[in-house]
């Protein structure tokens, strides 16, 4: 149990957390997406689950930034656009390297500060950590054919020392940006 409630503390903070965001987005060039009002919740086949408290938070961030587009939701088979999320979480190594500083570089060798000949000692620390990245995909599909026609995805560098509040603040804070370009301009 400890175990699942880790994992679904770190998926919320796929969809919020910390220092860096990225978002990008695709979508169908043929699509008029000014016809779609609707829109319904749909699970993605072998999407990952998360806990009810995540898919809340996740499902409220995106439905707020859907309503002020002008999309309402409905729950049964009349909306004219299907939408669902699925979330990840990748792994990035960092090398943090630390020079003491104490040491000649070229030049001192030889009739430097301390006179001809003598050498220094330098001493480079190292320390090698783990990085968490979030990743948020929401995919919007054409009812009728069930063709994928939008897909935006935020990444997020995780805090998983981040308050629930800051959490949540990022999780909107990323929606917003994800929807800036939603509907496409037409060309």
């Amino acid at each position: 149990m400890k175990k699942l409630f880790s994992l679904s503390m770190v998926l919320l903070l796929a969809a919020a957390a910390a220092i860096s965001q990225d978002v990008r987005y695709n979508f169908d060039k043929n699509t008029d997406f000014s016809r779609f009002k609707t829109y319904k919740w749909v699970e993605l086949k072998d999407a990952k689950k998360v806990d009810n408290l995540v898919d809340s938070q996740v499902k409220g961030a995106i439905e707020a930034e859907l309503a002020t587009k002008g999309l309402t939701k409905v729950d049964d088979d009349s909306a004219n656009l299907f939408v669902g999320y699925q979330t990840a979480i990748g792994q990035e190594k960092e090398f943090t390297s630390y020079n003491s500083g104490w040491g000649y570089g070229p030049g001192w060798n030889y009739g430097g500060w301390y006179g001809g000949g003598m050498g220094g000692m330098s001493t480079t620390y190292g320390q090698t950590s783990t990085i968490y990245v979030g990743q948020l995909a929401v995919d919007m599909y054409d009812p009728a054919n069930k063709d994928l026609i939008w897909r935006g995805v935020a990444s997020k560098t995780l805090d998983e020392k981040a308050k629930p509040e800051k959490r949540q603040k990022n999780l909107t804070k990323a929606m917003k940006k994800l929807f800036k370009n939603y509907p496409p301009a037409k060309k």
